[in-house]
């Protein structure tokens, strides 16, 4: 290695010369960006044709066409992403709105169930009837904990007194 060499003037322009990649002009970048909106994919002639337009070489279009394609597919999958986020934060919401829902449902079973409750302790509880005569009909306070509200043995002469089944379901007319 000789280190006594000293490099020329003529050497040393030759040096800086070299063809630097410079940034393109925006109207370059137009007619990239048009080209590849109506076509992302880069064939072999189309890349020669936009090298001549643009004065640029055939590998500069080339590699402006992978970033681009490599900024197309980051942008989509942030796009992807925020629209999920926005039906995740819909789905959320509306969870919420079921659970609250669910709680008022739950209340008003609690009541009823209660209402039922205090009619068990009294001596009967009497139901419409569901016949085609419009004649009520009563039920035990018995038969109700045994859940036989639609068989025949369940409706007996009682005296009438006791709640309706209108006045146990009055928690739901409240009901939107």
């Amino acid at each position: 290695m000789d280190f006594n060499y000293i490099p020329t003037q003529k050497q040393m322009y030759q040096n800086l010369s070299k063809p630097n990649n410079k940034r393109l002009t925006l109207d370059q970048v137009r007619f990239l960006e048009t080209s590849f909106q109506s076509n992302p994919k880069l064939l072999p002639d189309r890349k020669l044709e936009l090298a001549a337009k643009l004065g640029m070489s055939p590998r500069q279009i080339a590699i402006w066409y992978q970033n681009r394609r490599a900024r197309h597919k980051t942008e989509k999958i942030e796009l992807d992403y925020r629209t999920i986020q926005l039906k995740l934060d819909n789905v959320l919401v509306e969870k919420r709105r079921l659970e609250k829902e669910v709680g008022v449902l739950k209340q008003e079973l609690n009541r009823a169930q209660q209402m039922i409750l205090l009619a068990s302790t009294q001596s009967s509880v009497s139901l419409p009837s569901g016949s085609a005569s419009g004649n009520d009909e009563h039920i035990s306070s018995s038969s109700i904990n045994n859940d036989n509200f639609g068989s025949e043995s369940a409706y007996g002469s009682e005296n009438g007194s006791g709640l309706q089944v209108e006045d146990l379901y009055t928690c739901l007319a409240y009901w939107p």
